[in-house]
C-alpha cells in the first residue's frame, strides 16, 4: 500500500484520534518513512496506545476503510494531501499534533501565501464586532490580506464576507466533512468559499459536526496564520482557545479592547492583559506583516 493511502485509511478510520494518528506518524519519521507500507494493526494499536475497545474499532474501521478504497468507492470529487506531500504548509507540518491528511476544495495556492490572517470571535457577535471588521479589519486586509476562519456563525462567516468583499482571498477551516454544511446558514457562503477560495478540513466525507471537533479545528487555524486577531470573546471561550493555541505555537496574536463591563470583550481585556497586542487602527495590523 502507498504511503499515501495508508495515511488516508489511517484518517478515516474510527476509534483512534488525532493523538494515536500522530503518535503513529512519529514512528513512520522515526524509522525513515516508507514508499509503501503493510500495515501491521495489531503493531499500530500498540504504537498508538489505543485501549482495547478502541482497538477493536480501529481494526475493523481500517479493513472497511481499506476495502473501499480498493473498490474505489471514495467520492471521486474528493481532493486530499497528506503531511508528506510538498503542498502541505510548511507551518502547519510543525505544530503540536499536526493534521496528518487535510481534505480541501478551492484554491490550494492560498495555502502559499505569507499574509494569512486569522479572525477569531464571538458565534453571537455583537454590532461592535461588525464596526471592528468594517473600521480595523477590511483596511488591513485590502492591502493583500487572506482571511483565515472557521466558517461558523458570527465573527468567522463576517470575516469571510469582509475578506470578499474587499476582493480578498479567504480560507476557511471546517469541523465537518466538506459536504456537511455547519450552519446551515453558510451553505452559500461555503460553496462559493470552496469555488473561488478555499475550504479546509482534516475530516472525511460525511462527517458530522461534533462537539471535540471545534478545539481540534482551532489548532489548525492558529498553526496556519501568522497572526491571529480575536475582535470579540467571552472569558473562556473557544476564541480564546484558539489565541492560547496560536500563542503555544508563537503567532502574533492580536486582541481589540473593549468596555470592560461587556460580556463579549471579557476575553480581548484579559488577553491584552496577558500581552497581546491591543488593536486601535488598521496599522496595528498591517505592522505584522511585510507587504
Amino acid at each position: 500500500m502507498e504511503i499515501k493511502n495508508f495515511l488516508l485509511l489511517l484518517r478515516l478510520s474510527e476509534g483512534i484520534g488525532i493523538h494515536g494518528e500522530n503518535l503513529i506518524y512519529q514512528w513512520l519519521v522515526e524509522n525513515e518513512v516508507p514508499e509503501t507500507i503493510e500495515p501491521n494493526l495489531e503493531q499500530l494499536c500498540r504504537i498508538a496506545r489505543l485501549r482495547s475497545d478502541h482497538a477493536k474499532r480501529f481494526r475493523e474501521s481500517f479493513n472497511a476503510q481499506r476495502q473501499k478504497l480498493h473498490l474505489q468507492k471514495f467520492p471521486m470529487q474528493m481532493k486530499w494531501l497528506t503531511i508528506l506531500d510538498a503542498e502541505y504548509p510548511d507551518q502547519l507540518r510543525e505544530i503540536y499534533l499536526p493534521p496528518i491528511v487535510l481534505f480541501y476544495s478551492g484554491n490550494l495556492e492560498l495555502l502559499t501565501s505569507s499574509h494569512l490572517l486569522g479572525v477569531v470571535g464571538a458565534r453571537k457577535a455583537s454590532g461592535y464586532s461588525i464596526r471592528v471588521l468594517k473600521d480595523l479589519v477590511r483596511p488591513a486586509v485590502q492591502t493583500g490580506l487572506t482571511v483565515v476562519s472557521g466558517l461558523a456563525e458570527g465573527v468567522d462567516r463576517l470575516s469571510h464576507l469582509c475578506a470578499i468583499s474587499a476582493k480578498q482571498p479567504t480560507i476557511g477551516v471546517i469541523g465537518t466533512g466538506l459536504d456537511v454544511f455547519y450552519p446551515k446558514t453558510n451553505v452559500a457562503l461555503q460553496n462559493e468559499m470552496s469555488r473561488y477560495h478555499l475550504v479546509l478540513s482534516e475530516y472525511g466525507p460525511g462527517a458530522r459536526a461534533e462537539r471535540h471537533h471545534f478545539p481540534e479545528r482551532n489548532r489548525i487555524i492558529a498553526g496556519l496564520v501568522q497572526t491571529l486577531i480575536v475582535t470579540e470573546a467571552k472569558h473562556q471561550s473557544g476564541s480564546l482557545i484558539t489565541a492560547n493555541l496560536a500563542l503555544q505555537e508563537n503567532r502574533n496574536v492580536l486582541a481589540v479592547p473593549g468596555n470592560i463591563d461587556q460580556p463579549l470583550s471579557a476575553g480581548c481585556n484579559e488577553l491584552i492583559s496577558a500581552g497581546a497586542k491591543p488593536v486601535l487602527t488598521p496599522q496595528d495590523i498591517l505592522e505584522e506583516f511585510t507587504i
